[in-house]
């Protein structure tokens, strides 16, 4: 979603955002609306609750959501708690699923490819390394292999032979910190070596 105000988070306006093109054979889209009975200009028609729904369904945010469509979270909850909204009400839910499906792929795509950081040196950006989040790495496990990492008795803690036995799994497939730790002193100084070597020559460029 692309904001067109200056000033993203005070605009409901539903010019200030803008949604892709709501695909009408989506089967998020197909439940029935509430419908006013008497349907003002500011009401939220049913075309504006699919609006809602496909775009919360995208974001799987709320607030962000109701800006898509310029209504309040007031009207919406209101709204959806109406008898004949029950429709609208199951496709809320839904799109929240569907929103949450999407953040558990980020989280692990997260854990797999790990985190860049930036490795500063005088002020300069001069390498970076891979962090990689042990525990969002056990979160995970533990939720989709819950057979084999799950344990319903209790939440493992450094210590815990079950603990251990996943972080040595993980640690097996990935450098240790040490390791990490090596190779960025390994790059600074290879990096520092040629800004010394710089300064002595004259020479304006580093090497690749």
């Amino acid at each position: 979603m692309r904001c067109a105000s200056v000033r993203p988070g005070r605009r409901t306006s539903r010019t200030a955002f803008f949604e892709d093109a709501i695909d009408p054979e989506d089967p998020l889209l197909g439940f029935a609306p509430y419908r006013h009975k008497a349907p003002r200009a500011n009401s939220i028609t049913p075309e504006r609750q699919r609006a809602f729904i496909a775009a919360l369904a995208a974001s799987g945010i709320v607030t962000q959501a109701a800006r898509s469509i310029g209504a309040s979270m007031e009207a919406l909850y209101k709204l959806r708690h109406l008898p004949g909204a029950e429709g609208f009400s199951a496709a809320w839910d839904m799109a929240i699923g569907r929103g949450m499906m999407r953040l558990e792929d980020c989280a692990l795509e997260r854990a797999i490819r790990g985190e860049e950081r930036p490795v500063v040196s005088r002020g300069e950006v001069v390498a970076s390394w891979t962090r990689h989040d042990t525990q969002l790495m056990l979160f995970l496990l533990r939720q989709r292999l819950p057979h084999r990492y799950g344990d319903t008795r209790r939440d493992p803690r450094p210590g815990d032979p079950l603990y251990e036995r996943i972080r040595a799994e993980i640690e097996a497939e990935y450098p240790s910190l040490e390791e990490v730790r090596a190779s960025i002193r390994a790059k600074v100084a290879g990096l520092r070596a040629q800004v010394e070597a710089r300064a002595a020559t004259g020479n304006g460029a580093l090497e690749e």
